[in-house]
């Protein structure tokens, strides 16, 4: 087995993922993950640009940000690549006007997209949002288009919180895949789009970056994927994937 010095040679950057590699979420905010406050300061007192890769939907970068420097990271929301700020910017370039089946906490990121006369669906991890009636709302708009668009802020199984496991937002992504007879396109993590997003803003090339993240599919497969190493950790839904997964 190669060492680790072979396996890195060549890194100039790193992706790191947030929930389940910082910290996990949960009341109160959650808590930080052991040694993740030092592992981020140590990265970023070496020669190596640092980049943060999440499919966080349910906080705006904002309020996230907010979060991890009351947790002790030294972060800011420039180094941070979130789904909610791409998806805008894919509404503006193709003129679509969403419904939002989205949280509360990241609504604030579509502030200034139009939502009037929908023509497409934006979900998200909505949390205790995504009721029958939301759902059954969602479908029905999209029922109703020629040409039904769904975009999904990721396509995550679950993610871990501080007291459980919970469901995200590819279950109910799925859900209305199924019944529309469509596929959604993904905003975030696996997207190569999202991936290749941060390495532009990080400024370097997919051989010389490593991605870090604790879910096999979307953080290490779909980093693979693009060109880039990947490392698993032992900590956040790490330790839950079963052996169905992909």
């Amino acid at each position: 087995m190669a060492a680790w010095g072979e396996r890195l040679a060549g890194v100039r950057g790193v992706l790191l993922d947030i929930s389940g590699v910082l910290y996990d979420g949960g009341e109160g905010g959650g808590a930080p993950i052991a040694g993740s406050v030092e592992a981020v300061a140590r990265l970023k007192r070496s020669r190596l640009k640092v980049r943060f890769c999440t499919n966080e939907s349910q906080k705006s970068r904002g309020r996230l940000v907010a979060l991890l420097r009351q947790l002790g990271y030294d972060i800011s929301e420039g180094e941070v690549t979130a789904p909610a700020p791409a998806a805008c910017r894919i509404l503006r370039e193709r003129g679509l006007r969403p419904h939002l089946l989205v949280h509360d906490g990241v609504r604030s990121e579509f502030a200034q997209v139009d939502t009037s006369n929908p023509n497409c669906v934006v979900i998200a991890d909505a949390g205790e949002s995504f009721s029958y009636q939301n759902m059954n709302k969602a479908f029905q708009v999209l029922m109703e288009l020629d040409n039904p668009v769904l975009i999904s802020l990721g396509r995550g199984r679950y993610y871990k919180e501080t007291s459980a496991l919970m469901l995200d937002v590819g279950a109910y992504m799925k859900a209305l895949e199924y019944a529309c007879g469509i596929e959604a396109e993904v905003v975030g993590k696996p997207s190569p789009e999202f991936f290749e997003s941060a390495l532009q803003q990080m400024g370097v090339e997919a051989h010389q970056a490593v991605m870090i993240g604790d879910d096999i599919v979307g953080d290490v497969g779909g980093a693979q994927r693009c060109g880039m190493r990947a490392l698993q950790v032992r900590t956040g839904k790490f330790r839950f994937v079963h052996m169905g997964d992909p």
